[in-house]
């Protein structure tokens, strides 16, 4: 079944507010999807740095790899978050930064990249998945989240959403894909390499392909429809942007909200309820093959 949230600032002065009003959506999907959760937050950005999101098997292996960088790496600045940690580092010691890990932590999974992106995801219910990362203290732009009840797999982080493919790119997705399996071939010809067999990393590798071939995230959705088959809705997160598209017959439930500080997006529109001045925003279900995005 599982369970979408997304919210996207408008209005700088409630950026300050974006983890606690995430928090509480990623909480309302709990019954959509009680096995794992995860969440992307895009906050704040440095020029001429990058932001890695690190996973390690347990809370005491990332602690232990963040000391490691932080001896190796003097001027790099890690933030731990329970079995993830955040790595900020300038630009140019960034290759020597990810040889590192491949030679000497090679268990710990690099999650997500990017300049403003970090990403979360582990076992578990959303809202205690959210309190073990501390969802409600951050701030940024843009977040989105998924809850996930495992129908067709096991119970394990690696099936846990959002997926990262990309610089500062990520996707949530409700639904299933028919046609994954092939267009994983075509996109690793293409020289992606996927760390899952799920097909939500799958559509973020289309995606990602997509832009660096130099479409914008817009077109890139638009050209999904004729590539990407089965019933689905994604939600997608760029550095600057936000973007929901549903397949052509709209399958899977959907639901959003914009006012003129936020555009939110929910599985449910209990997911909603709770935001500031939802009773003046223009609520609407997205129409089917349509895309949506906003950028700033």
């Amino acid at each position: 079944m599982c369970g979408i949230v997304g919210l996207f600032i408008k209005d700088p002065k409630l950026e300050p507010e974006l983890g606690r009003l995430a928090a509480g959506m990623l909480a309302t999907m709990s019954d959509r999807g009680p096995d794992s959760a995860g969440f992307a937050v895009y906050g704040e950005g440095q020029r001429d740095h990058s932001k890695l999101t690190l996973r390690g098997k347990s809370a005491a292996s990332i602690k232990e790899t963040a000391a490691r960088i932080g001896r190796d790496f003097g001027t790099a600045k890690v933030t731990l978050h329970d079995t993830h940690a955040v790595v900020g580092i300038d630009d140019k010691s960034l290759p020597r930064l990810l040889d590192w890990l491949t030679r000497e932590s090679p268990a710990t999974e690099l999650v997500g990249s990017g300049k403003r992106m970090a990403l979360f995801k582990e076992v578990g219910r959303p809202e205690n998945v959210a309190e073990r990362f501390g969802l409600e203290t951050m701030s940024g732009t843009h977040a989105i989240g998924h809850t996930r009840m495992a129908t067709e797999s096991a119970v394990t982080t690696d099936g846990a959403h959002p997926y990262s493919t990309g610089s500062d790119q990520c996707l949530v997705h409700n639904g299933s894909l028919s046609n994954h399996n092939n267009l994983r071939r075509v996109l690793e010809r293409e020289g992606l390499r996927f760390e899952t067999e799920n097909d939500t990393e799958v559509a973020a590798g289309y995606l990602t392909w997509r832009m660096r071939e130099g479409l914008s995230l817009g077109d890139a959705l638009k050209v999904s429809l004729d590539d990407v088959d089965g019933f689905y809705t994604f939600v997608v997160g760029t550095e600057n942007g936000f973007g929901v598209l549903r397949d052509g017959i709209a399958c899977k439930p959907a639901i959003m909200a914009e006012t003129d500080q936020y555009v939110a997006f929910g599985s449910e529109y209990r997911v909603l309820a709770g935001l500031p001045g939802i009773e003046k925003a223009r609520i609407w279900e997205p129409e089917p093959a349509t895309v949506y995005f906003w950028e700033r």
